[in-house]
């Protein structure tokens, strides 16, 4: 149903295709985001942000909640984990169904026009420049105080800044620039690659979900631990190849070795986040952790400014490999799908 290659004659679909991803990163990199009236990803979060208040008058709300493994569930639990699940599904289900007939609308196009649309519709999906442009924000606040870069990482990180050090800083912005290299980017061309405009936009609803909902117990006085556990296991499954796939690309071209990666990884809470910051720990040779529940590369040193560089570096050339990737695949499936 949401093959983009059967909508037009198999090399002109992939041709169509190719073309929209290095519009939407032509686009991501000239212009950024669109304004937030415009960005189909804060419609998402606006969504969940309505289904989770709706959720969560029916979660049962402690006084206060272990944040570690999942207590055995009551009846309301239980009650409140199909409630989430029945709203994320009615959330992927109207993003597969929107963006496939935009896509079925377009690919009717000529090629020329169909590519350009196809990559405005896609560079919503992606979010490089961001990104970027975060990570360098938080090492330009460090530079003028340690309190204004602590500032600065709060608005790329939800974990709680005030305590930490400047070394810290740097780690947790360079933590997030390797995790988000994966969510913002790798794994939403690995869905548009796979499944076109529909699958790039149902990894960001399942991304987006499990930002807002995926929290083990308590969180800013909401009880998540039932209700967010469908969003974070969706989220778990769509990024576990794109995961894999963007730390081997940052250990290619850092020239990391892969049994260390491994080796780390397993490290974190997460099946998936701990890939690409393991990797790009090992790649600078620094120590990246969060404090009382990981340490990365511990023999490594403390990251500097320079390291956020080399980080940025990496990042990019990752992507200058993935797209090269994707095209790659693209043109490969249109001559086997012809």
């Amino acid at each position: 149903m949401f093959d983009a290659l059967t909508l037009l004659p198999g090399q002109a679909s992939a041709q169509a295709l190719a073309a929209a991803l290095l519009v939407a990163l032509l686009i991501d990199h000239v212009l950024g985001e669109p304004p937030a009236r415009l960005h189909p990803v804060v419609w998402m979060g606006n969504y969940l942000s309505w289904a989770g208040r709706r959720v969560q008058r029916v979660a049962w709300q402690p006084s206060s909640m272990e944040t570690g493994a999942a207590a055995v569930p009551t009846p309301k639990d239980v009650k409140v984990f199909w409630l989430a699940a029945i709203y994320w599904m009615v959330g992927a289900v109207g993003c597969l169904l929107a963006l496939d007939a935009l896509q079925r609308l377009v690919m009717q196009l000529p090629a020329w026009l169909a590519a350009l649309l196809l990559g405005l519709l896609l560079k919503p999906l992606l979010a490089w420049t961001m990104l970027k442009s975060e990570v360098r924000a938080v090492d330009v606040a460090l530079g003028q105080s340690l309190e204004v870069g602590r500032e600065r990482l709060g608005w790329l990180v939800s974990r709680d800044v005030s305590v930490l050090s400047e070394a810290q800083v740097r780690e947790s912005a360079i933590e997030s620039l390797a995790e988000n290299l994966n969510d913002s980017v790798v794994a939403p061309i690995f869905w548009f690659v796979l499944l076109g405009l529909p699958g790039a936009a149902l990894y960001r609803f399942a991304n987006t979900a499990d930002a807002m909902w995926g929290y083990q117990g308590v969180y800013k006085g909401q009880n998540w631990q039932w209700a967010g556990k469908w969003a974070a296991r969706a989220d778990d499954v769509l990024s576990w190849l794109p995961a894999r796939l963007t730390a081997l690309l940052l250990a290619l071209v850092s020239r990391t070795h892969w049994k260390p990666v491994c080796r780390e990884a397993a490290k974190t809470p997460s099946p998936n986040s701990g890939w690409p910051m393991a990797t790009m720990a090992l790649a600078l040779d620094i120590r990246l952790g969060k404090p009382g529940v990981y340490v990365l590369n511990p023999a490594g040193r403390q990251p500097t400014r320079m390291d956020t560089a080399r980080a940025l570096m990496y990042a990019e050339k990752v992507i200058v490999t993935l797209t090269a990737m994707a095209l790659m695949a693209l043109v490969l499936r249109s001559v086997v799908v012809s």
